[in-house]
């Protein structure tokens, strides 16, 4: 019924391999941090993008980040059906939108219609920094993925 369980073996370590590069994205990680953006578009971001890429850590990491910061389970569960709920705001379906329409470039890129409606919710600074969350989070993914990096489950008896 399910498929396979695939079978991750430890890959390279870049943030010890590569810290230069690594320090860099975590640059872009305290930017995002700081730039104005809220905790929860920021969340709705790197929970959306990490499932469309199939991030496993990602998702974990940011699941229980969301939830820290008072995000509903609820929320959470649905986000992967975000347009057939009434769960969201027009704002945060806009956010998800752009979240999914840049994270998946190569169909047709971040359409007019996606960004017109993000304009009419907020202005150009917090748009950019919504585009930079989502390519931040992209590499992030791929990094994760890339090397195989494993979530860290935490058990309901911990």
């Amino acid at each position: 019924m399910f498929g396979k369980i695939k079978k991750m073996n430890k890959r390279i370590d870049i943030q010890e391999l590569e810290p230069k590069g690594y320090r860099g994205m975590l640059v872009l990680e305290s930017y995002l941090q700081n730039c104005g953006l809220s905790k929860t578009h920021l969340h709705l971001i790197k929970i959306r993008a990490s499932q469309i890429n199939g991030c496993a850590f990602c998702i974990n990491m940011h699941t229980q980040d969301a939830l820290k910061d008072g995000e509903t389970i609820t929320r959470i569960v649905l986000l992967d059906a975000w347009r057939e709920t009434e769960s969201y705001t027009e704002e945060e379906r806009s956010i998800l939108a752009i979240t999914e329409e840049v994270t998946l470039i190569n169909q047709h890129g971040l359409s007019d219609a996606s960004y017109e409606t993000a304009k009419k919710y907020f202005d150009d600074h917090y748009i950019a920094q919504v585009i930079m969350a989502v390519v931040t989070i992209n590499g992030w993914n791929r990094i994760a993925i890339s090397t195989q990096k494993l979530p860290d489950i935490i058990s309901p008896e911990s």
